[in-house]
């Protein structure tokens, strides 16, 4: 066995050792910088990045979460070079395409959430398709962020209530609660995420999740995106496992 396979196992048996987080969000960060320090073009970062995401699916199965949400591609990352975003797309394109029948197999249902139908035309399609061809899967469900904001997010359902108020859709509206308008969340249905992990060494949200990852766990990671892989999410969780979630009251219990 190899010294990284040794590795794996030995973070994957301290894991399920653990409490499992039902729900994790990944912001995957570092494409870029990893492409650069290595003298190579920007997308070749995000081509790498890709072969992250076929790593971390069977580790995630390894462990038994049921969700995972990617942050894939931001409602801020049209202000990148229009070539860079083109790839993007075409990378969308290409992997809904190329590995439908491994995401098949490995049992994962793939669902977007955000403004994704806004996509060009080849993406939406591709999409559409691993959609309705994942549908039956059921030992993970993969949401892809795909042109997806927190903050347009909360507007959007924000949004649309309004409209069912004004049009006498929406009754006792006083009365709403935050279960009540989480309904009208792109997420609608899904748990929120129990632990949300940031690769590159970079500190923050951006704009990802912040409805559903009021109380989630975060962990940051120096690790770039494209050199993360199966330990480094066992050792999230590890970290994860590791915390006292109290969601605001006095005692609570660990993961």
């Amino acid at each position: 066995m190899s010294e990284r396979n040794r590795s794996e196992e030995y973070w994957l048996a301290k894991a399920r050792a653990g409490r499992i987080p039902v729900h994790v969000g990944i912001i995957m960060d570092g494409n870029g910088r990893w492409a650069l320090n290595r003298g190579l073009k920007r997308y070749e970062g995000h081509r790498a990045g890709v072969q992250t995401i076929r790593r971390c699916i069977p580790a995630l199965l390894n462990l038994g979460i049921r969700h995972c949400t990617l942050f894939v591609f931001s409602t801020e990352n049209w202000k990148r070079p229009r070539e860079e975003v083109q790839f993007l797309f075409s990378l969308i394109v290409d992997y809904c395409r190329e590995h439908k029948a491994e995401l098949i197999e490995n049992g994962v249902q793939v669902i977007p959430i955000g403004r994704w139908r806004e996509l060009p035309g080849s993406a939406v399609s591709a999409i559409e398709s691993v959609v309705r061809d994942t549908r039956s899967c059921s030992r993970l469900k993969l949401y892809l962020a795909i042109n997806y904001g927190g903050r347009q997010e909360i507007l959007d359902a924000a949004v649309k209530l309004a409209k069912q108020v004004v049009s006498g859709e929406a009754i006792n509206f006083e009365g709403i609660t935050q279960e009540d308008f989480a309904d009208y969340l792109y997420t609608k249905g899904v748990p929120d995420p129990d632990l949300i992990i940031r690769t590159s060494g970079e500190q923050r949200l951006s704009n990802f999740l912040l409805w559903q990852g009021a109380y989630a766990e975060l962990v940051f990671t120096d690790v770039l995106w494209p050199d993360f892989g199966p330990a480094d999410l066992y050792k999230a969780v590890v970290e994860y496992s590791s915390r006292s979630r109290r969601f605001g009251g006095i005692t609570g219990e660990k993961g």
